[in-house]
């Protein structure tokens, strides 16, 4: 299971419930539009007549499929903003484009019920203190501002900015150590970042073509030309501008000096860190070769083509939503490719094991027990952060601790629907709660990206196939060793061997918790220490397709209690992928202690026991629940290209760990990419998307300390 396969924020979340080191200034989430959504374009298959049962060649041996399946910002301060408006009126000069934000993506959605359907309600990766970023009309496409009004304009770059992470009025790490200005703090900081954020915004508005750098002069002053080039080199570099799988960003080719030598890097893994890091290192000049030990690329992210009986669909068995799509990248492949996006809509209902829909009225009083648990034991970590941070202990701990001091959820049916929401938050982070730090759990939240959650008609291997494609893959060469030293780098793979002048690995965190790849020498303590502590936890999948759609076209979700708090998580959700996978598809959810549980059980046994969940819900209403024509289990846990579906902070660990993963050793000759190195982002997609593009732009700066690289890049 791939690291994005995460619920949306919940929406009855309490916003007043906010900790001072976890909270940027408040935001609202960018809006979408929402026109009708595509059918998937899945491949016809021969029909059968009964569940098929397979053998897929992902899966460990003792997996196949009844089927089976892969195994697989701050606000400004009051009067700053007027120095800044100045500056954009002393810098622009002449029109400029108008800027459409990545929400502009289209999403498709039916109308959602109200008044008397279900409580609406979010499913949420966490409990999140933090409101995602501000989309006002400037941003939503509903009104775009021209450079008639500069100070506009200028909010509605900056905006852009902050969604793909940018501070409002300081530099980031990266364009620091990039030495973008010659003065940090002073006026031409200032310059630089209302020039930064504009070079941004001109591209976004139109992704699909290659921004040059005589375009992105054209509507700055000319004295400025020395920031404009400060700047379109480094958001080049650093894979902000000019990225994707657009026809006109294919066919660009970065200049080089004549004369300057290319290095070679040999990137370890094809999953989505691999292929983004690939495709930018090549076009920023340098010779690449991907060696991935699985027979296709993706990694995490497998959409399997499913039919039988006339019908057929597109299952993500790894990661799945695209969860914030504002600043997402692969929002930008969505519009670079003419993808609708189809936005997960907020209506959850929830039933009982006896298949009666819960009351309103305890859902949404457990809810609220539920956030405010979660409320007082944030705030208690809060006014004891040293303690806390000294001696570590599992937020399920603390969080049981609470429920008996305040006796939340002592009736039965109460505490199933408790249960219900710690399985939320083990599925959102691939673990029990027993596992999770209590301190840092939710470390990464500040970051989270905003907007809608979405998914994409079709499945995510639309993404991986064009990311993927033109790029020199070696399939079938599983890495057992790298060596490294001065003078370069050797892996050996399938009893061959690649020799590069850099390295990039970007096996999951499971991989190097078992210790498959031996690297010589031994990788440094400090190194070996983040992989330790680290988690790497479990998500499992059942995806069944139907004959038809049962379960009804009005939502996206739906859940389903359980009566033992040790199997909470076992198919505690439902995804309908009715209106996006071209059939009636419906993929049920594994998490926590359950989702290991389900590693032991055979293929059938594990599918009679989601049908007798779904005929306990369905048939009280009458409503005939058919075998599946074609269902598949995963099993991320025994696939030995992962061991597991991705990362979370477990106790003991912090963020940090996420950046010491990151490090790369042997003096910038072995490099690491991949969902568990992103302390901002881990275990999403994005995630693994950014730091691939992360990792190139390091590459790129190591090969020009050594004068290996490419110097001009304009």
């Amino acid at each position: 299971m791939d690291p994005n396969d995460r619920p949306p924020a919940h929406a009855a979340d309490n916003p007043s419930a906010k900790s001072s080191d976890e909270i940027p200034p408040e935001r609202q989430h960018l809006q979408s539009s929402s026109p009708p959504s595509t059918a998937a374009d899945a491949p016809q298959t021969s029909p059968s007549n009964s569940p098929r049962t397979e053998t897929d060649p992902d899966l460990a041996a003792s997996d196949f499929q009844y089927g089976d399946g892969d195994g697989e910002g701050n606000e400004e301060e009051e009067g700053s903003s007027e120095l800044v408006r100045e500056a954009q009126n002393n810098l622009v000069d002449g029109d400029s484009s108008e800027t459409l934000p990545d929400a502009q993506i289209q999403t498709a959605s039916e109308p959602e019920r109200v008044a008397h359907g279900p409580i609406r309600r979010k499913r949420r990766r966490r409990k999140r203190f933090f409101t995602e970023l501000n989309g006002s009309a400037s941003l939503s496409g509903q009104s775009r501002h021209r450079i008639g009004d500069p100070a506009k304009e200028m909010d509605t770059e900056a905006l852009i900015a902050i969604s793909v992470g940018f501070p409002v009025d300081s530099l980031t790490e990266e364009e620091i150590e990039g030495n973008v200005v010659d003065v940090i703090g002073g006026p031409e900081q200032s310059n630089y970042i209302i020039v930064r954020n504009h070079i941004l915004a001109r591209w976004r508005s139109n992704a699909s073509t290659w921004l040059t750098f005589e375009q992105a002069l054209d509507a700055i002053r000319s004295e400025h030309k020395s920031l404009v080039q400060s700047a379109y080199r480094f958001l080049l570099e650093h894979g902000y501008i000019n990225f994707g799988v657009a026809p006109s960003i294919r066919e660009a080719k970065l200049r080089s000096f004549d004369g300057v030598n290319r290095a070679n890097v040999v990137v370890i893994g094809a999953g989505l860190a691999g292929l983004v890091a690939a495709r930018q290192l090549v076009f920023l000049g340098f010779k690449v070769v991907v060696l991935e030990g699985r027979a296709r690329p993706g990694g995490r992210v497998k959409t399997r083509r499913m039919a039988g009986d006339g019908v057929v669909a597109a299952a993500d068995l790894g990661g799945s939503v695209l969860t914030g799509i504002n600043g997402n990248p692969f929002g930008v492949l969505a519009r670079q490719l003419g993808l609708p996006l189809h936005k997960v809509r907020d209506i959850c209902p929830l039933y009982l094991p006896s298949g009666r829909a819960v009351n309103k009225e305890i859902d949404s009083r457990v809810e609220v027990s539920f956030n405010k648990l979660l409320d007082r034991v944030c705030n208690l970590r809060q006014s004891m952060i040293e303690e806390v941070k000294s001696v570590d202990v599992s937020l399920g701990t603390a969080l049981e601790a609470f429920r008996r001091v305040y006796g939340v959820a002592e009736d039965p049916q109460e505490r199933m629907l408790l249960d219900w929401h710690l399985a939320n938050l083990e599925y959102a982070n691939a673990s029990l709660m027993s596992n999770l730090s209590l301190a840092y759990w939710d470390q990464d939240d500040p970051y989270e990206m905003g907007g809608d959650h979405c998914f994409i008609p079709g499945g995510n291997e639309r993404f991986v196939r064009e990311l993927a494609s033109d790029l020199p893959i070696f399939y079938e060469r599983t890495v057992e060793s790298v060596r490294y030293g001065t003078d370069g780098a050797l892996v050996y793979a399938a009893g061959q061997e690649f020799r590069g002048d850099m390295v990039l690995c970007t096996v999951p965190l499971g991989v190097l918790k078992k210790g498959i790849i031996e690297f010589v020498p031994e990788l440094p303590k400090r190194k070996l220490g983040a992989i330790e502590r680290l988690g790497f936890g479990l998500l499992n999948k059942v995806a069944m397709l139907f004959t038809y759609n049962f379960w009804g076209a009005d939502i996206d979700t739906f859940g389903h209690l359980a009566e033992d708090s040790s199997m909470r998580g076992e198919f505690f959700l439902f995804y309908s992928y009715h209106s996006v996978s071209g059939g009636p598809l419906l993929i049920a959810l594994v998490a926590g202690e359950a989702a290991i549980k389900f590693e032991m059980m055979s293929p059938v046994e594990s599918i009679n026991r989601v049908l007798d969940v779904l005929r306990g819900i369905f048939k009280p209403k009458g409503i005939v629940v058919p075998d599946p024509v074609q269902a598949v289990c995963t099993r991320w846990g025994k696939d030995h290209f992962t061991y597991g579906s991705y990362s979370y902070v477990a106790v003991g660990s912090s963020g940090d760990d996420y950046d010491i993963l990151s490090e790369s050793v042997g003096d910038g000759r072995v490099f690491f990419a991949g969902e568990a190195t992103n302390k901002q982002y881990p275990a999403t997609m994005h995630g693994a998307f950014l730091s691939g593009m992360r990792e190139a732009a390091n590459i790129l700066r190591v090969a020009r300390r050594r004068s290996i690289s490419p110097q001009s890049l304009q």
